[in-house]
């Protein structure tokens, strides 16, 4: 009989009590909530609640809902609003009305667009019939306009006047430009706005031609004549004109003018000479008073002229706590780019906080200008908040974005709004796939720049020219240099950035003769070459060791071009020297700059010394970049390989205490390889990968049959003082050799494998892969801190020159 031990089971757990059902105001808020950041469906199944629980929104967030729908052309949840509308029993006003024509309109639906606009009588109003596409001509706007030129109607033909621009007739017919002008002035008195109507109008130039006319006639130009006069001044580049009407107002006294001192500062701003501030800034200052637009005239000036980010948020600053002047979404999108210039986050939230104060913050050119800063100064995350709260995207809104993601190398996030972009039917741009190519490469995916490539050609931008540029980049960065090629011979036209990629392409993947042969072909279409142009081509020599060639192209570049060498060419050059063993020459080179060498130009020469052990002009080096930064890890790492390699063990350890003491950390070698639109990282000696077992059994039968093709481990890159059994089980692990083997591992054999890295090749691993690829039979691309490695049948495309 079995003993049964009696249990004392413990007491049920109490269930938490239910929780209340959500309140009307509390659903209300959550449905603002995510009307505002765009979560339509999600908007749509809080609507579903409140209509169960008895409960239904107000006029104003149903027609905000309609309108968000609109913009996202979700014509579909548009149609559910309406339904709840109807069952909520609230009489639409003419907002909604209108809202709900454009949705059955645009969505094709024209009998229910009708009805509606037959059902709305006395609220018809001109938004209605522009809705129904019932459109009128210039004549019948001029008249509406003058019609408003009162301050009882002028709300009205602020209405028509938002017609007016959508319709092109503002810059295309002088009767209505004129009539907006009259209105403006008249009916409110805002002269600001009189002027900005003026500036659009038509041609510049044939506006300076007409003023000219009107001048030799003996009519005097009016404070408006002049201003508009002045701004076309300002967009043909034309200074001298600009400084003779100055001249005139000063003489006539129209520049006491608040319009006519606006402008000046403008023109003086954007014309003057090297990004000069000081015409523009003494126009301001001698303004007797100041308005949003002569502040944001001024604070712009110093955003554009580059390097005066620090005086326009200073005078930012003034504008606010000093004039008590509010800023206007112009000012707040010229400020945001400042911010966004000196990487200054911080403030950056500061002018944020502000815009939402002042209820800006969801205007475009605002938030385009948000997504821009917190972009640019890593927080991808804001930026995306800041692009999610926009009232109304645009392009730009949604290139800004792409461009975020693209930078930062979230290529899922940037192709999420991709598709976002392809639903709203906006169509993306040229801009919006040149940053997804950019991402693509930064990221070594050659299959998403393929995808980007496919989707390219169906949106027809396959002849653009900067998108081909951007294609020829994108696959000589990823490794694929025979498609970037395909790319640039199928191209219509080139510039001088087509032929400068496909010439550093070329040096990058070690093709040096086909670099400057290319280089040459550019100088007999009769293209001029600029800086970068001959960065590649020095690159180029110096990648397959054409020193004669390498001086030939250097002294050319000033000689017959006028192009003054920066440090990158300086350092190409010690490259090139340093490469080929000639070391002493490489330092007396360094020596004659006409200006002190930086970092990078005796990193360069580190590196050479530590290619041909070279101790003592090695320590020179180091010594040189820790002079000027002392804590350069990569001129430690550098120096400590160096003593490794010539068995200086006790140097070595020297080394890795200083580093210790002074918190260096060494950058870990990583390689990485793509494979089915996926990234997959190794370190040496890896372990994480879900492959690891696979990947180490495929790497033992490599280590064999390589062995009998004549492969000899070379230890002498193991920077350990270890036995020479465990130098060889450390070579084995590391991170090219795991990717390349998973890569073998992992796709087709007519497939070429593509790995990157991004420290420099170990020559243990270079000497190993070219005896795997002719194992294998299988293409492998190496691309490593400096170049491509193309090793196919046991040979390298550097010929072992790296």
């Amino acid at each position: 009989m079995l003993n049964i031990p009696s249990l004392t089971l413990p007491a049920p757990a109490k269930l938490p009590p239910p929780h209340p059902p959500p309140t009307s105001d509390h659903l209300h808020r959550r449905l603002i909530s995510q009307i505002n950041v765009g979560h339509l469906p999600k908007a749509i199944s809080t609507l579903d609640l409140m209509a169960r629980l008895g409960s239904h929104p107000d006029r104003p967030t149903y027609s905000l809902l309609l309108k968000s729908c609109l913009r996202s052309r979700r014509f579909h949840l548009a149609k559910l609003v309406h339904a709840h509308l109807s069952r909520s029993h609230l009489r639409p006003d003419s907002l909604i009305l209108n809202s709900l024509i454009s949705v059955y309109s645009k969505s094709g639906d024209v009998e229910t667009a009708r009805s509606i606009f037959q059902t709305m009588g006395p609220k018809r109003n001109l938004v209605s019939w522009s809705a129904m596409g019932y459109n009128a001509n210039e004549f019948c706007y001029a008249s509406v306009i003058r019609a408003c030129s009162n301050p009882e109607l002028v709300g009205i033909g602020r209405v028509v006047f938002g017609m007016v621009v959508k319709t092109g007739y503002l810059e295309s017919d002088v009767c209505v430009g004129s009539s907006l002008i009259d209105m403006f002035a008249k009916g409110s008195g805002d002269l600001g706005d009189a002027y900005k109507v003026f500036a659009q109008m038509g041609d510049p130039r044939k506006a300076v031609e007409l003023f000219m006319e009107m001048f030799s006639n003996g009519l005097m130009p009016d404070q408006f004549t002049l201003s508009g006069v002045v701004s076309a001044c300002t967009k043909l580049g034309e200074l001298a004109l600009g400084k003779q009407l100055h001249s005139w107002a000063v003489r006539s006294r129209l520049a006491l003018d608040h319009c006519v001192g606006c402008c000046l500062v403008d023109m003086y701003a954007k014309c003057g000479g090297d990004g000069s501030m000081s015409d523009s800034r003494k126009v301001f200052d001698q303004m007797q008073e100041h308005s949003v637009m002569s502040w944001t005239a001024v604070i712009t000036g110093y955003v554009q002229s580059g390097g005066g980010d620090e005086e326009a948020v200073e005078l930012f600053v003034k504008m606010i706590l000093g004039a008590h002047v509010s800023p206007n979404h112009f000012t707040f999108a010229s400020i945001l780019k400042a911010c966004a210039n000196l990487s200054d986050r911080r403030k950056g939230g500061q002018v944020h906080s502000l815009a939402v104060k002042l209820g800006l913050a969801s205007v475009n050119c605002v938030g385009n200008s948000l997504i821009s800063m917190y972009a640019r100064s890593g927080h991808v995350d804001d930026a995306r908040k800041a692009f999610d709260v926009l009232y109304e995207k645009n392009l730009i809104s949604y290139n800004t974005i792409v461009d975020a993601y693209a930078k930062h190398l979230d290529t899922e996030g940037a192709f999420g709004i991709l598709h976002e972009i392809e639903n709203t039917g906006l169509g993306a741009s040229a801009f919006t796939f040149a940053s997804l190519l950019s991402g693509a490469a930064s990221l070594c995916a050659v299959d998403k720049g393929e995808q980007i490539h496919s989707r390219i050609i169906k949106s027809g931008f396959e002849s653009n020219q900067s998108i081909c540029n951007s294609l020829v980049s994108m696959y000589s960065r990823c490794g694929n240099i025979d498609a970037a090629f395909q790319v640039f011979n199928e191209m219509e036209d080139w510039n001088v950035i087509s032929w400068t990629s496909m010439i550093a392409g070329f040096a990058k993947h070690g093709y040096a003769a086909r670099a400057v042969g290319l280089f040459d072909q550019m100088l007999e279409a009769g293209l001029k070459p600029n800086e970068i142009t001959y960065i590649a081509v020095l690159s180029a020599c110096s990648h397959a060791g054409l020193i004669s060639e390498g001086w030939k192209h250097f002294k050319e570049m000033h000689q017959q071009h006028g192009i003054v060498p920066r440090m990158e060419h300086y350092a190409c050059m010690v490259d090139l020297l340093g490469h080929s063993g000639s070391l002493v020459e490489a330092i007396e080179f360094i020596n004659s700059m006409p200006f002190e060498a930086d970092a990078l130009i005796w990193r360069t020469f580190l590196g050479a010394c530590r290619v041909h052990c070279d101790d003592e002009l090695g320590k020179h080096a180091a010594k040189m970049i820790m002079k000027q930064n002392p804590h350069d890890s990569a001129a430690y790492s550098l120096l400590s390989n160096l003593y490794a390699s010539t068995g200086q063990w006790e140097e070595v350890a020297n080394i890795r205490k200083q580093m210790k003491e002074k918190a260096l950390v060494k950058e870990a070698g990583s390689s990485w390889i793509e494979v089915k639109n996926k990234m997959h990282k190794f370190h040496v000696g890896d372990t994480s990968h879900p492959k690891a077992q696979e990947i180490y059994d495929e790497l033992d039968r490599l280590g064999s049959k390589v062995k009998k093709l004549g492969y000899v481990p070379d230890t002498d890159y193991v920077l350990h003082e270890v036995d020479e059994e465990q130098k060889e089980y450390y070579l084995f692990q590391h991170s090219e050799k795991l990717a390349v083997t998973f890569g073998l591992i992992s796709t087709s054999k007519s497939k070429p494998i593509r790995v990157f890295k991004n420290l420099r090749v170990c020559g243990d691993c270079h000497t190993a892969i070219k005896y795997i690829s002719k194992a294998t039979g299988r293409e492998i691309v190496v691309r490593d801190s400096n170049r491509f490695h193309q090793f196919k049948d046991g040979t390298c495309s550097c010929n072992d020159y790296w």
